[in-house]
């Protein structure tokens, strides 16, 4: 995985009050939630995924969405896979995909955890 995207995963680590340090296997890791599920999701402190996290975009690219962190998750692959095959392509044609993206952009900002480096979303 390269170093952008691990310090994008930390980026969103650092934002999402569900990570906190954590024991993996005798090595210290973050432990939080999935967007979706609330699953645990290990990443180790590097910023390299130790669980099946992977970078959710809550309003999809194709609709918008940037690489804002308070449109960044981590979400489970199954959930993120999910959303992107169901909801993503339908997005502006299909209410309950918007209403998804409504829900996960409000759970996302009920976690929020300021940034040391930043300001609010």
């Amino acid at each position: 995985m390269s170093y952008a995207k691990r310090r994008k995963i930390l980026g969103i680590i650092e934002t999402d009050n569900t990570f906190e340090r954590a024991n993996h296997r005798g090595r210290e890791a973050w432990l939080g939630k999935c967007l979706h599920c609330n699953a645990h999701l290990w990443v180790g402190l590097d910023g390299e995924p130790i669980s099946r996290a992977t970078i959710e975009h809550i309003l999809p690219k194709t609709a918008g969405g940037t690489e804002a962190l308070s449109n960044l998750g981590l979400a489970c692959a199954r959930c993120n896979q999910g959303k992107g095959t169901r909801h993503d392509a339908r997005y502006h044609r299909d209410a309950r995909a918007r209403e998804l993206v409504e829900r996960l952009l409000a759970r996302r900002l009920a976690r929020w955890r300021k940034p040391e480096t930043d300001d609010a979303p």
